[in-house]
């Protein structure tokens, strides 16, 4: 039997402003501007302040008939027109300037140049191919990828030439035009494995030449032992001396593994960092500032402010006229949220990165990786007294420009690890330990995950050989026997 019951709950709701805050505290100062851009275009009622802003402060905007009757609050209305009326047109986090330094404006200069693919094309011309090769050859070099390796076998391009293009041939006149477009630059083009484009590298040269012989002859035959560095199995297969083979690998070690990166450097899309924060060293003192980009210059659209002031005068409203109005309340209404919300993400993301500061400031004041502190978001939480949410949103995707660097916040959260002494020292100071270690050995014989965890443990740092091997992973670093020198 269903019945009907009355309930009370306690929610705990996210307010739609509560929600947009969040929204653009995620939002880095790169992107900033084209979310902006995105509000303006969805609300009419905000823009751009795109004059100078002295120029406002001081009254130089055109002198507007004024009015002896004060807009008055009218009952029968829903909300006080005042409240829209007078509402500043200069917010008033924009006035402190002081928060945001003056960023000079340069100009970065582009190299021109065709991309990969038209460089192989381009080459066509003064090769002797027929009609069909011809087809065959463009095929070819549409699915050869941006580090110059053929990504597909012969005989998938055969049917696919048969069932798109309509040109009936086989793996052997494939395989023909594909030894030719091998002759084409960079050398190594074309290749199918790294140890068919070495080789290809190598024939370039003169073969008669004692080592390029024998590295070609160790590709050849030792490629295997070669990748992984067994250089005693190569000496005694090859029955050669270790000063040859150390000639031969040189020789190896000059060629390109990646021969179209060459060619695609100059028509690669550009990538800069524009960081949120500025923290400079003015004399042993850290000064803080935000960046200028988190500063837009918003206010709310003039045109809607004088729809209100006609209303407030206008002695009888239409029912007309009171929806045009009740839309133009809405517009205000999520103008000023937007505003809001940007002076309250330009207030959170300060007040997390001094706190950030003040807890790393010998960091931040040496750039020496060693003085990092173990610290986890909960510690800067507790400081602001924000969420731990509310912090990695601030951390994640923001970076941090310095005397010694520019580089992501959240580089610089890391876990603690103990001493002997029983003190907590941050994980990136014992990789930036390892690191060292590991930049100083002896090439010839590197040293072992055992062994770093013997001297790790020398130093007072309580450490197991799968954490070694962990942050050794993470810092892309092979192990002892790749890393291997003649």
């Amino acid at each position: 039997m269903q019945q009907l019951r009355l309930t009370q709950k306690l929610l705990q709701k996210l307010s739609p402003q509560q929600i947009l805050l969040m929204k653009l505290l995620q939002v880095p100062s790169v992107a900033l501007d084209q979310r902006i851009k995105q509000e303006i275009e969805e609300n009419p009622a905000l823009e751009d302040l795109s004059q100078d802003l002295s120029d406002q402060i001081n009254g130089s905007d055109e002198p507007t008939e004024e009015r002896d009757d004060a807009p008055e609050t009218n009952s029968d209305d829903e909300f006080d027109l005042s409240d829209y009326v007078d509402a500043d047109e200069i917010p008033d986090y924009k006035l402190y300037s002081n928060n945001y330094p003056e960023e000079e404006k340069k100009s970065m200069p582009f190299a021109g140049g065709v991309s990969f693919y038209e460089h192989l094309l381009a080459q066509l011309g003064d090769a002797y191919f027929d009609e069909q090769e011809r087809v065959i050859a463009e095929t070819i070099i549409g699915n050869i990828d941006d580090s110059g390796y053929l990504e597909r076998d012969l005989e998938s391009m055969v049917d696919d030439l048969a069932f798109s293009q309509g040109v009936n041939t086989t793996e052997k006149q494939v395989k023909k035009v594909l030894e030719e477009i091998q002759k084409f630059d960079p050398a190594g083009v074309g290749a199918r494995s790294l140890q068919e484009c070495l080789l290809l590298q190598l024939r370039r040269k003169d073969t008669n030449y004692r080592y390029i012989g024998l590295a070609i002859k160790i590709l050849e035959r030792q490629f295997d032992a070669f990748t992984k560095k067994h250089f005693d199995k190569i000496l005694k297969k090859l029955e050669i001396e270790e000063e040859d083979l150390k000639s031969a690998v040189d020789e190896i070690l000059k060629l390109n593994p990646k021969p179209g990166n060459s060619l695609s450097e100059t028509t690669k899309t550009n990538y800069y960092i524009i960081p949120d924060f500025i923290i400079t060293n003015d004399d042993g003192e850290l000064i803080l500032a935000l960046s200028s980009k988190n500063a837009p210059e918003l206010r709310i659209n003039r045109a809607y402010k004088q729809m209100i002031e006609e209303y407030s005068h206008n002695g009888r409203k239409t029912k007309k006229d009171k929806e045009t109005i009740q839309f133009v309340k809405q517009k205000i209404d999520s103008a000023k949220w937007f505003i809001d919300a940007i002076k309250q993400r330009q207030h959170t993301l300060f007040v997390t990165m001094k706190a950030i500061l003040d807890f790393q400031y010998e960091y931040f004041l040496s750039g020496d990786e060693t003085k990092i502190r173990p610290m986890i978001l909960k510690d800067i939480a507790d400081r602001v007294g924000l969420d731990i949410s509310t912090i990695s949103r601030v951390a994640n995707s923001k970076y941090v420009q310095t005397g010694f660097g520019t580089f992501l916040l959240k580089s610089l959260f890391s876990e603690s690890l103990k001493t002997d002494a029983g003190e907590d020292v941050s994980t990136k100071e014992v990789k930036k330990i390892l690191s060292n270690l590991i930049e100083k050995e002896d090439k010839k014989k590197p040293m072992t995950d055992e062994l770093l965890v013997d001297i790790l443990n020398s130093k007072g740092y309580q450490i197991a050989r799968r954490t070694v091997a962990k942050y050794r992973e993470q810092l892309n670093i092979p192990v002892a026997r790749l890393r291997k020198e003649l």
